[in-house]
């Protein structure tokens, strides 16, 4: 066996559950004219420091990490990969509120109301 042959493929930087998967699809099916995927980012917002982002995406960024799922193409900004490594993205509903909720190990702390975190 030569060493080439012994590449590994790299797990993704998050873990989508079926609820999120099941999102993605629905968000796909009535996506804007020209929207490729869903893209997650962390940008700076809130008393925290950084916040979860999710948009769609028009353009594939030369750095972002794309995850194929059933429903299309899940997309993880490139600067924000090392705040989300190990994270696992899930959609849950109640009665009073939906959304997507993150599991983070990564994340030191929240703001009180949940809207940022930090690292």
């Amino acid at each position: 066996m030569n060493e080439q042959s012994k590449v590994r493929t790299r797990p993704a930087a998050i873990r989508l559950t079926p609820a999120a998967e099941a999102r993605i699809a629905e968000l796909m099916s009535r996506a804007p004219d020209g929207a490729i995927g869903v893209k997650l980012s962390t940008p700076r917002r809130g008393c925290s420091g950084l916040a979860y982002s999710v948009d769609y995406v028009t353009e594939e960024a030369p750095f972002d990490e794309r995850i194929e799922t059933p429903g299309g193409n899940f997309y993880v900004d490139g600067g924000s990969v090392l705040y989300l490594v190990g994270s696992t993205m899930d959609w849950a509903e109640d009665d009073f509120a939906a959304g997507f909720v993150f599991d983070n190990p990564n994340s030191k702390g929240a703001c009180g109301c949940g809207e940022s975190f930090t690292v």
